[in-house]
C-alpha cells in the first residue's frame, strides 16, 4: 500500500523543531558521502519563468529513496498559490515498490526553513536576534518560524515587493507570534542593524547589497536556485564566511556564488564548505563575533527524503492520510 499525504496533513505531522533534527542528520550523512544526490534536472517552460524540477536521492541511514517532482511557479506569489508545487514520492529501497506520495509543496516550505535553522544555530552568533526577511510569502512565514526555533527573537523587520503583503504579514505574524513585527518600506530598512537576515524571494537581481549587512550578521540566502539568478550582491557574497548545502549544486546553481565567481570578486575557495562538515565538526563555521556568515541554501532531494521517511512511519504511526493500493505485483 501507497500511503498519500496532503498539504494539511504534512503540516500537522511535521513541527519545526523536529525538522530540523532530520535536516541536520541529512546533511551531516550527504558532506560524508553516505547519500546518493545527483544534481537536479530542470525543464523551463517556454516563454516563461516557470520551471519543473525533478530532484533524486537516497539516503543510505534513513533508507529513503525516491524522488521530488516540483514546480516553480514564481508568479504565484500573492496569488494564494505557493511559489512551489509539487510532490516527493518514495520508493522501497528492497524492490522498488512505492511506499508514499506526498504534498511537497509544503515539505518544500518546512524542511527548506529547517535547514536555515540549523545553519543559524551552526553560524550565528548566540545573541543575535534582530530578524530582517525579505519576502513575505510562504517560505518568510515558514522562515519566521525557524528563526523563533534557532534563537531569541528581539525584534523583526520585513520587506518586499508589495506593500500590501508585506504590511498583511507584518499585522498577521505580530498578532500570532507575538513579536515586534514591523513592514518596512524599503530592504535597506529592513536589514540594516539586523543579525539574523533571510532572503526568500523570486527575485533574480540581488535583493540584499554587502554595504548594507551589519559586521557579525548572518544570512540565509533561500530564494534563488538558478545559475543567472541572485539574491545577494557579489560585495554582500565577498564578505561572507560562505557556506552551503551541497558543494556539488552550489557550483552547479547557485547564480550567488558562481555570478561572482565569474566576475572575479573572489576565488573558487571562498565557498568554504558544506554545512554537514561544521555540523559534524570537520570545518570552522564563525571564527569571530564581527565575521559576517552566509548560508547558500539550495535545498536538496536527501533532505526532503529523510523528512519523508520520518513522515510514512509517524503518518501509519498516528493513522494520519490515505492508503492506496497502487499494484505493482507481477502478472
Amino acid at each position: 500500500m501507497t500511503l498519500v499525504l496532503s498539504q494539511t496533513e504534512v503540516r500537522a505531522l511535521l513541527p519545526m523543531e523536529r525538522c530540523a533534527e532530520l535536516v541536520a542528520a541529512a546533511l551531516v550523512e550527504l558532506s560524508a558521502g553516505r547519500a546518493v544526490n545527483p544534481l537536479r534536472k530542470g525543464m523551463l517552460l517556454p516563454d516563461t519563468p516557470n520551471l519543473l524540477g525533478m530532484m533524486p536521492g537516497y539516503s543510505r541511514d534513513a533508507k529513503a529513496l525516491g524522488l521530488k517532482v516540483v514546480g516553480v511557479f514564481p508568479d504565484n506569489h500573492g496569488t494564494g498559490l505557493d511559489s512551489h508545487q509539487g510532490i516527493v514520492a518514495l520508493f522501497d529501497a528492497a524492490d522498488g515498490r512505492p511506499t508514499a506520495i506526498f504534498d511537497g509543496s509544503e515539505i518544500t516550505a518546512i524542511r527548506t526553513a529547517a535547514a536555515s535553522t540549523v545553519a543559524t544555530r551552526a553560524l550565528a552568533r548566540e545573541d543575535a536576534g534582530d530578524l530582517a526577511l525579505l519576502g513575505s510569502g510562504t517560505q518568510a512565514r515558514t522562515h519566521l518560524e525557524a528563526m523563533r526555533c534557532a534563537r531569541e527573537l528581539r525584534r523583526v523587520r520585513v520587506f518586499s515587493r508589495s506593500r500590501e503583503n508585506r504590511e498583511a504579514f507584518a499585522r498577521r505574524e505580530a498578532e500570532r507570534t507575538g513579536l515586534d513585527v514591523s513592514a518596512c518600506d524599503s530592504a535597506r530598512e529592513a536589514v540594516e542593524g539586523a543579525d539574523l537576515i533571510c532572503t526568500a524571494t523570486s527575485s533574480r537581481e540581488p535583493v540584499l547589497l554587502g554595504s548594507w549587512i551589519a559586521d557579525g550578521a548572518h544570512i540565509n540566502a533561500v530564494g534563488a536556485c538558478m545559475p543567472k539568478a541572485r539574491e545577494l550582491d557579489s560585495a554582500a557574497v565577498r564578505r561572507s564566511r560562505l557556506f552551503t548545502d551541497c558543494r556539488e549544486s552550489a557550483e552547479n546553481e547557485a547564480g550567488d556564488y558562481l555570478i561572482p565567481l565569474a566576475e572575479g570578486a573572489f576565488a573558487p575557495e571562498h565557498l568554504l564548505g558544506e554545512l554537514g562538515a561544521v555540523l559534524a565538526g570537520e570545518l570552522s563555521g564563525r571564527t569571530a563575533a564581527d565575521e559576517v556568515t552566509c548560508f547558500k541554501s539550495l535545498g536538496v532531494a536527501v533532505e526532503d527524503l529523510v523528512v519523508a521517511r520520518f513522515l510514512l512511519e509517524r503518518g501509519r504511526e498516528l493513522g494520519v492520510g490515505t492508503e492506496v493500493d497502487l499494484g505493482g505485483a507481477s502478472s
